[in-house]
Parts: structure tokens; C-alpha cells; sequence
């Protein structure tokens, strides 16, 4: 190959490359919690349903126990290997009592493997 063509091949790699990472931003750092303002978006939802579930079975409650009211406020971080959310919800038990909770749940990269990281009362 001719120097020319070189040249053409590494600006090609170069572009390739910087449209893969994409534009760094604050909103992307690693370690820093964003909030999530569209907390009505079904995953979201669907992983504060599975919070409540994951405690009652932690807990050694059936998992209808506790019923899943909603997720009213979240938070996420982008850590190393995956990604932790901070979910503020409503559930309540089978006395018709409703309580708020936070649940913190770190969704693994790759494989979507969840783990309930904590699930406490809120005030």
C-alpha cells in the first residue's frame, strides 16, 4: 500500500472508532448517580416488582406478602461490570398497609443477572 492509502485507512479507523464511543459526557461517568426521570418505563418498573419479590424471598415470606404498588422516583450508576439502581418505591402488605422503601439492585453487564444490594424502610 501507498502512503496515501494508509493515511485513508487510519482516518477511517480513527472515525470508526470515535463514533463507537460516542460522546463523553458528564451524564455518563462512571461511579456518578443520574436520576431517572422517566420512572413509568416498564424496565424500571419491572425491576422495583422484582425488589419487592427479591426481599420477601431473602426475608423467608411468601412473595405475596408484600404487593408492588410502584417505583415513584429512581436513580442509576454506571459502575464497573454493570449498573446499580436506586428505586424508591411503594408497596404494601397484606394488612393494607402502604410503606415507601428504597432498594438498591445492580444489574450485571452482559448477562443481566440481578442482585438485591439493600431494601429498607424509607420515612
Amino acid at each position: 500500500m501507498n502512503t496515501r492509502t494508509l493515511l485513508l485507512v487510519a482516518v477511517a479507523v480513527v472515525a470508526v472508532c470515535a463514533a463507537a464511543a460516542g460522546p463523553a459526557t458528564a451524564a455518563s461517568a462512571v461511579g456518578s448517580w443520574e436520576p431517572i426521570t422517566n420512572v413509568d418505563d416498564p424496565k424500571i418498573q419491572e425491576l422495583g416488582r422484582w425488589a419487592v419479590a427479591a426481599e420477601m424471598k431473602r426475608v423467608g415470606e411468601p412473595t405475596t406478602a408484600m404487593t408492588f404498588n410502584g417505583v415513584f422516583g429512581a436513580e442509576k450508576q454506571v459502575i464497573s461490570g454493570g449498573v446499580s439502581y436506586r428505586l424508591h418505591l411503594e408497596a404494601s402488605s397484606s394488612g393494607a398497609m402502604y410503606g415507601r422503601y428504597m432498594a438498591e439492585v445492580y444489574v450485571q453487564a452482559g448477562t443481566n443477572t440481578r442482585k438485591l444490594v439493600s431494601f429498607e424502610p424509607t420515612h
